[in-house]
């Protein structure tokens, strides 16, 4: 079983939230995969990540590239494991109900999205139905995430 977790995005947006905990996935050694619903959205986010802060590097690719299977951080339209990720995150409603194989699975969710909430909602409950252990995270008014369940 994977643990899941749900981060709330009220106070910060998905570009800066992203970022910072794949490169806490990368400090333990762990491969990433990103899902989004659009290669539009797939497109953006491989261009932020390479330039989201002037200190920082983050390798990745997307699954359109020849070497997908070598990306320390691959970012998908799919729901295939092409590099052999332990975390995925789930980004704009994606998800998929096959966590087999993964640590962590991560939902950022915009939380002044009604839509976004209730998705988020349907998410939780079946991942606690497949018997994953489930966590909830919303940030306080200082960015620290706390956990809310």
């Amino acid at each position: 079983m994977s643990e899941v977790y749900f981060y709330h995005l009220q106070n910060q947006p998905l570009e800066k939230v992203l970022p910072t905990l794949i490169e806490k996935c990368l400090e333990r050694g762990w491969k990433c995969v990103v899902q989004t619903q659009s290669d539009e959205r797939a497109a953006a986010l491989d261009q932020h990540l390479w330039t989201w802060r002037d200190d920082s590097f983050l390798p990745h690719g997307t699954d359109k590239e020849a070497n997908a299977s070598e990306q320390p951080v691959l970012i998908t339209t799919t729901e295939a494991n092409a590099n052999a990720a332990d975390v995925r995150f789930f980004v704009e409603g994606a998800s998929s109900e096959n966590l087999a194989g993964y640590e962590r699975a991560i939902h950022l969710f915009d939380g002044n999205d009604p839509d976004a909430v209730d998705n988020a909602r349907a998410q939780w409950k079946s991942a606690q139905s497949a018997g994953h252990t489930v966590t909830y995270w919303q940030q306080d008014e200082a960015g620290r995430w706390q956990q809310k369940a």
